[in-house]
């Protein structure tokens, strides 16, 4: 930024000076050129006309293309290894053995440090030196700087920069600059993936789907322990919250294991929902939550709000309408040695709340005016529906209100596309349940789902005038 305020300026000094001068508005920007180190003062002439073309992209694009694939790759939809293959020239110094060591040492921030590809070759005309491989973007014109120049003079090393032509292999290249190579150009690059055990998860755009089987490929080639690559081939609009989806490549089983906040839980990726990136708020919640209280999970899943909170000691009632949710739910609890303190249920999350959660909150709140401390929390995870479901609390209960302190409480989820994503969940909220929450609620931005959709959660304890139905006199 210096050097541009810097050279802008001189820039402006020489357009006033040109006509007393004759100086030509090009030179001028090859003097500056020249100055600011971009090309150094032998190419000028050379280079010339392609600086003067494009003069602020000349180094930026050199330094892309260094690492690149070899460019016959572009449009490849099924993966040739060997089309890869590349040969470029890298700086290399000549140095005796025995000090090898010490140089990686003194000038690791000159050094190759780029993973996968060695440091330190042999030396092909000297058997007692090896050749150390500098980075090219840093020695850009195979001269060193003083600084390394001193450094190579207390070594007694010569600072004579050498040219080694390197051959880099597909092996040599990230995941991310094949696929850069490989995708017409100008489009979106997908190297970012959800995953699940040995199964990573895509949800790949139009303009990618020819390279779907390809993008696989190098997805389980670059990720040790990924055997199956998946695509999500329609949105999440089942009753059972589940999605059609693609293998790419690899092998076709998605039964798979996961392990969140230290619990194990096992599944069929292909028929119940899970998503990796919701790990902070599953243990959020369960934060909120002490030894002794009450878990009511209505959109339960496989149980990754349900089996934490058991594993604190709460008593946890746990509901999934999808079978294979609560078979694998059920599954999980005695894989965690859980299934003595979760009730599964395999309900509709309405019938749910209208009958097993009625009948413990009817017979808990009784409890809790004995002074017992325990709190009852209920978690609706889903957002798509979550809090349509909350006119169930309207007048769920008959009888005198319990104590304020004592009132249930209550996490819901929803998706908002509202320039103010809190502001229209709490309204909303407020226009199942009927009255305001004002002051007596709290909204969690739990993550981006898409360009201008959120995810969140409102927590509020049931006001007792919506919760209570006053019996007739």
């Amino acid at each position: 930024l210096w050097r541009l305020g810097y050279c802008a300026r001189l820039l402006k000094t020489n357009r006033c000076q040109t006509a007393a001068s004759n100086t030509s508005f090009p030179a001028v920007w090859m003097l500056l050129a020249q100055y600011s180190g971009r090309i150094p003062g032998p190419f000028v002439v050379v280079q010339k006309k392609r600086f003067f073309t494009m003069p602020e992209t000349v180094e930026d694009k050199s330094n892309l293309e260094l690492y690149s694939p070899h460019p016959g790759v572009r449009g490849m939809t099924v993966l040739d290894r060997e089309a890869f293959k590349r040969t470029i020239v890298v700086p290399v110094l000549k140095v005796k053995k025995e000090i090898v060591n010490t140089l990686l040492k003194s000038l690791k921030q000159t050094v190759l440090q780029r993973p996968g590809l060695k440091r330190v070759v042999e030396d092909p005309e000297d058997e007692d030196s090896k050749l150390v491989i500098l980075d090219p973007h840093k020695i850009p014109e195979f001269s060193l700087g003083e600084s390394e120049q001193e450094v190579l003079k207390k070594l007694k090393v010569s600072p004579e920069v050498s040219k080694y032509n390197l051959e880099l292999t597909y092996e040599n290249f990230k995941s991310e600059e094949i696929l850069r190579a490989v995708l017409p150009e100008g489009q979106d690059v997908t190297s970012g993936f959800s995953r699940v055990g040995h199964i990573a998860h895509f949800n790949l755009r139009d303009h990618q789907l020819p390279y779907r089987h390809l993008i696989g490929q190098v997805i389980i080639d670059k990720n040790p322990g990924i055997t199956c690559v998946v695509n999500k081939t329609s949105i999440i609009d089942s009753t059972y919250r589940n999605f059609q989806m693609e293998v790419l490549a690899g092998e076709s089983n998605l039964v798979t294991k996961v392990k969140e906040n230290s619990i194990m839980y096992e599944l069929d990726f292909s028929k119940v929902y899970w998503n990796p990136r919701l790990s902070t708020e599953h243990s959020r919640i369960v934060e909120l939550l002490k030894p002794g209280d009450i878990l009511c999970d209505v959109f339960a899943g496989i149980g990754p709000f349900a089996i934490p909170a058991a594993k604190k000691k709460c008593r946890v009632f746990a509901n999934d309408l999808n079978p294979e949710s609560y078979r694998w739910l059920l599954h999980n609890c005695k894989l965690n040695k859980v299934d003595s303190k979760v009730k599964v249920f395999n309900m509709d999350g309405r019938d749910f709340l209208l009958g097993p959660v009625r009948e413990e909150l009817s017979k808990e709140l009784l409890l809790l005016k004995g002074e017992q401390k325990t709190s009852f929390h209920i978690v609706m995870n889903l957002p798509a529906l979550a809090i349509e479901f909350l006119d169930v609390f309207r007048h769920l209960l008959v009888g005198e209100p319990c104590s304020a302190a004592d009132l249930p409480m209550v996490h819901c989820y929803g998706f908002s596309k509202h320039d103010d994503p809190e502001k229209d969940i709490q309204e909303r909220t407020e226009g199942v349940l009927g009255t305001s929450l004002a002051g007596r609620c709290s909204t969690y931005l739990v993550r981006n789902v898409a360009p201008n959709k959120e995810m969140l959660c409102i927590s509020f304890q049931i006001p007792a005038d919506v919760l209570y139905k006053r019996p007739c006199p």
